[in-house]
């Protein structure tokens, strides 16, 4: 059973106290699991001193332990040694996306906002490189600095755009990191949390309808652009897109076959490089695998990301030509109705 009351992770902190004393080789990572079972007791000052055991045995990840020690003491009113913690950590510059989150996420709790930014960004500065490709832990260092600026009022960068593009949830991070409803959840006014737990609900029975309705059978639509960074980027998936000219032709050929069968409610969703390298690191795939791809675009059209095929003649064509549908991709099914 999962501890909950403070008494039973206090009880489960000693059990991996005791663990590890017998299995040394293992102890940092179950002391650290101690420390925080301590921290959710309301043990904070146990948890201080099994930090400073760690720090005192030579660790493998020190930042980390004093990213954590410095979060935990500014909670229990040491603030003084929990800055010096922090501006010791940033001056040392730790290669490990960890700590940088640690600390900042402990400046936005204790509402130093604009520190937090400051340090979201140094982070980001010093990890993200062209010879260093984003990771989920690096991305959500960019999703905190994003919430972080929302909360701060600062408007977009390329960062933030970022954020936005690997974000996967089916609520926008503009949404998720709303100031109003950070602010609501943290109120408290009874009246304030009312509302927003109204809103969640709402929300909620919307997600669950469009859950409940059919999602449609979906083609995967590349742009031109997005089609050339994904096979430069994984050349294996050239044999899946010989050309471009080839892949919107085929998405036509493939409805209409569809189509003819008996199939209905079909789509067309569009995709994006980083949107799929973000599902692929999800499923724990490599992007370059030519199965991964169907799997994509049921998951987009799940989340209700497809456009219903066919337009109607004189709406624009789902290619993104800007020409009516009847005048580019609709003109063979025109002339199949003659």
């Amino acid at each position: 059973m999962r501890p909950d009351t403070p008494a039973e992770h206090i009880a489960e902190a000693e059990r991996l106290i005791r663990t590890a004393t017998r299995y040394p080789e293992d102890q940092e990572p179950l002391l650290l699991q101690a420390a925080a079972h301590l921290e959710l007791g309301d043990a904070r000052d146990r948890a201080s001193a099994l930090y400073d055991q760690l720090l005192a045995a030579s660790p493998a990840d020190p930042h980390l332990i004093k990213a954590l020690q410095a979060a935990n003491l500014w909670e229990y009113g040491h603030e003084p040694e929990a800055r010096a913690l922090i501006q010791g950590i940033r001056a040392a510059a730790p290669a490990d996306p960890a700590p940088w989150e640690v600390i900042a996420e402990a400046l936005e709790a204790h509402d130093e906002l604009t520190t937090s930014e400051e340090c979201f960004t140094q982070a980001a500065t010093l990890l993200i490189t062209e010879s260093a490709p984003l990771t989920p832990a690096t991305t959500a260092l960019l999703t905190g600095r994003h919430r972080v600026r929302r909360l701060l009022g600062l408007p977009h960068d390329d960062w933030d755009m970022v954020a936005d593009t690997r974000h996967i949830g089916p609520i926008p991070l503009d949404e998720l990191h709303d100031p109003k409803r950070i602010w609501a959840l943290g109120s408290d006014d009874p009246a304030e949390l009312r509302a927003e737990i109204a809103r969640l609900r709402a929300e909620l029975g919307d997600r669950r309808a469009a859950l409940s309705r059919p999602f449609p059978v979906a083609i995967l639509h590349w742009p031109q652009r997005e089609l050339a960074e994904l096979l430069t980027s994984y050349p294996t998936l050239a044999a899946e897109y010989p050309s471009h000219a080839a892949h919107l032709a085929h998405i036509e050929t493939s409805l209409r076959a569809l189509a003819a069968s008996g199939t209905t409610n079909l789509g067309i969703v569009t995709a994006s490089v980083p949107s799929y390298e973000a599902f692929a690191a999800s499923e724990k795939t490599s992007p370059a695998s030519p199965s991964l791809l169907p799997e994509y675009a049921t998951t987009l059209a799940a989340r209700g990301k497809a456009t219903p095929w066919p337009p109607t003649p004189t709406s624009p064509c789902w290619c993104t030509s800007g020409k009516p549908y009847s005048e580019c991709h609709g003109q063979a099914a025109e002339a199949d109705s003659r």
